[in-house]
């Protein structure tokens, strides 16, 4: 049998048995697909960079974690004379929290510090100021955290990460 023979052959009964799926098929009342915008390596680098340098000019040495819209780690690191040695752990958490959570994390902090004090028993997540959702055509795609010195301090270093972002 004749190589083209045997490949269309093959075709028609993948294709009858659902294993092959043309564009025609698609097209003909199969579910839709959501597509969503990813957070590159090359991005969390750029961000990661963007918030290192504004810890740097300022002398506020610290760790940065940048992570994925499932709060799973990109990149981080932790400065040179950095405050705390568990500054990598804190800065992964405040940036998954707000991954998760998809605001800020300082918003926990500042509802169990507004009379919300259910807000602490939110599982697994940091209720600490310095964590940002990285936000893309109204999709998180991710976040930074930042542990530092000062809850403040922290904010000013993610927000500097942020500007990083190009949608």
């Amino acid at each position: 049998m004749p190589l083209r023979r045997i490949t269309a052959v093959l075709f028609m009964c993948l294709s009858g048995a659902g294993l092959i799926h043309t564009a025609s098929a698609q097209q003909a009342g199969a579910a839709p697909v959501a597509v969503k915008r990813i957070l590159t390596l090359d991005s969390a680098k750029a961000i990661l960079a963007a918030a290192h340098e504004e810890a740097r000019k300022n002398g506020w040495p610290g760790a940065i974690a940048v992570v994925d819209d499932g709060g799973w780690l990109i990149a981080s690191e932790r400065m040179d004379n950095a405050a705390t040695t568990v500054g990598p752990v804190v800065a992964a958490e405040k940036a998954r929290t707000a991954a998760l959570f998809k605001r800020p994390s300082a918003d926990l902090e500042n509802a169990i510090n507004n009379g919300r004090p259910a807000a602490i028993t939110a599982p697994g997540l940091v209720m600490m100021e310095g964590g940002l959702p990285i936000v893309v055509d109204g999709q998180v795609i991710g976040a930074i955290g930042v542990s530092a010195d000062t809850k403040a301090h922290d904010s000013l270093i993610a927000r500097a990460g942020l500007a990083a972002v190009k949608p």
